[in-house]
């Protein structure tokens, strides 16, 4: 696994951090490990949901959605 380092961290934010990890019951490192692991996902999520909705409403519309399977294989079709 790698290494972060992050530096500059105000000092009321590293003690806002000490803090969760104590009411979560964690070392102050498993806390930040647990931070950037619940933001990435839950950023990936929104992504998705957001795509889903897009697809959606674009089908709504009567756009005809193509996964890309089909797209390659139309494009290797004409030739």
């Amino acid at each position: 696994m790698g290494q972060l380092l992050v530096r500059d961290v105000p000092e009321e934010t590293i003690a806002a951090l000490k803090e969760r990890a104590k009411k979560n019951g964690r070392s102050a490192e498993a806390e930040h490990r647990a931070l950037l692991q619940e933001n990435l996902k839950s950023k990936s999520e929104k992504f998705w949901k957001e795509a889903a909705k897009l697809r959606e409403e674009l089908r709504a519309r009567g756009v005809k959605i193509k996964n890309s399977a089909e797209v390659i294989r139309e494009e290797r079709d004409k030739r």
